[in-house]
């Protein structure tokens, strides 16, 4: 299977939307994707670059992508978090999605970080199986908590 692995560039946001609207799709939510393109090139290639991404072409299409952004941990110091790692179904079972996390590896060894961490739905059994084929503990023991827009606005009036 023929492609490149590269780091993104400013004009490969509109298809890297695209692949994170197909994994919204997959995972059943395709309505919750609220990033716009303009925000990809903002905030990935602005004045305060908030995330690196890589993506993996193929006939001048791009076929995966890998977002990690840094992150720091009180108990390990350094880190980076892989957001996102997606290929596209087409190109699922093609390695494809071992190169582009070989790359996020690289790029983590590169920066020195002391660890790369990442989430993955508890029925994807796939992507789970993939991750421990690669020596990843997927700590079934944690959970992911947030608060999103509306829940930030709540607490902040709540304690007004």
């Amino acid at each position: 299977m023929e492609y490149t692995i590269r780091v993104a560039q400013k004009e490969d946001m509109e298809q890297v939307h695209q692949l994170i609207q197909e994994l919204a799709t997959f995972e059943k939510e395709e309505d919750a994707v609220e990033v716009s393109v303009q925000d990809l090139k903002e905030d990935g290639f602005g004045k305060h670059k908030l995330f690196h991404c890589f993506v993996a072409e193929k006939n001048n299409k791009i076929v995966g992508m890998a977002l990690v952004y840094p992150r720091y941990s009180t108990w390990k110091g350094p880190v980076i978090h892989l957001e996102d790692l997606i290929v596209t179904k087409e190109m699922r079972g093609t390695g494809l999605g071992t190169a582009l996390l070989d790359e996020v590896v690289k790029y983590g060894d590169e920066l020195g970080v002391r660890r790369i961490c990442w989430e993955v739905l508890d029925w994807n059994e796939p992507a789970i199986g993939f991750y421990e084929s690669k020596g990843a503990n997927v700590m079934r023991d944690w959970d992911v908590v947030q608060l999103d827009q509306k829940g930030i606005k709540a607490y902040l009036n709540a304690i007004a």
